[in-house]
């Protein structure tokens, strides 16, 4: 393999040690600058360490840097990893730290720096987890079509409930019209409960209770949607591995060439 193809193998894929290694490294630093973002936040921790915060943010902006440019440089198409979801997120989040240099008083862009988060989910490309999220990702798939016909009928008894609401308790209770009233319903469904307005009159109170006790139902209906069908779906492949000429990641397990061109996945 050429040192590109060597360099591809351990920053885009997880079947082997040193990819495994880079990947927990990687997810070790993402973490690491999420902390310091966080309390980069809080006033008296920023005030009291604010040259520790600076010097950090410089070093994991330069790591990201780092990072970004080698997988520019070691795949064969590197548009298609420029303008792909992780590497416009990977972008965005290194980039405010330099714009600093540039902009002033740019706060909401340092707030980009909070996208780091979706990089964490580069865990899932890990060996001992892809299978696992690649199968929950295949059963909330499966589950949308019931999970949208269960929110259509949520909608319709809030529509149903809520003009019912709003005729018996009306505006001198707090319920000023059908879309108010639907508020409170979708509040009292989902057990949240603002408090911000509620029914007075007893008539009112006997619908309010048997919506609370609707909504316990309503809140575990998804959850076994989706449990039955993670339940009941088959194993999904687990591998890894990236395609250096073309950047396809999607192969069967135990593949041995590109399913797209052809070109041979071996580390030989």
């Amino acid at each position: 393999m050429t040192w590109r193809e060597k360099l591809h193998e351990v920053i885009y894929e997880a079947d082997t040690p040193a990819g495994k290694r880079f990947d927990i490294i990687l997810i070790i630093v993402i973490i690491f600058s999420l902390i310091l973002v966080s309390l980069d936040s809080v006033s008296s921790i920023h005030d009291s360490y604010i040259d520790f915060f600076y010097i950090s943010e410089w070093i994991v902006t330069i790591l990201f840097t780092i990072e970004y440019i080698l997988r520019i440089i070691c795949t064969k198409k590197p548009f298609k990893y420029i303008f792909s979801f992780y590497g416009i997120v990977d972008l965005l989040s290194t980039l405010p730290l330099y714009l600093s240099l540039l902009i002033v008083g740019n706060s909401p862009l340092m707030t980009l720096r909070a996208l780091r988060l979706l990089r964490v989910f580069r865990i899932l490309k890990i060996t001992k987890y892809i299978g696992a999220g690649n199968r929950l990702a295949v059963a909330i798939r499966s589950s949308l079509p019931k999970i949208f016909v269960f929110l259509y009928s949520v909608i319709i008894i809030s529509f149903i409930v809520g003009t019912i609401m709003y005729l018996v308790e009306g505006p001198e209770h707090g319920f000023t019209s059908i879309p108010r009233s639907i508020y409170w319903t979708i509040v009292t469904l989902t057990t949240v409960g603002f408090g911000d307005i509620h029914p007075v009159t007893p008539l009112g109170q006997l619908i309010a209770t048997f919506v609370m006790i609707l909504g316990y139902g309503i809140i575990a209906v998804p959850t076994g949607i989706v449990g039955a069908e993670y339940a009941t779906s088959k194993p999904v492949k687990d591998n890894t591995q990236s395609c250096f000429n073309c950047g396809e990641d999607n192969h069967p397990d135990k593949a041995k060439v590109c399913h797209q061109c052809g070109y041979s996945l071996n580390k030989e």
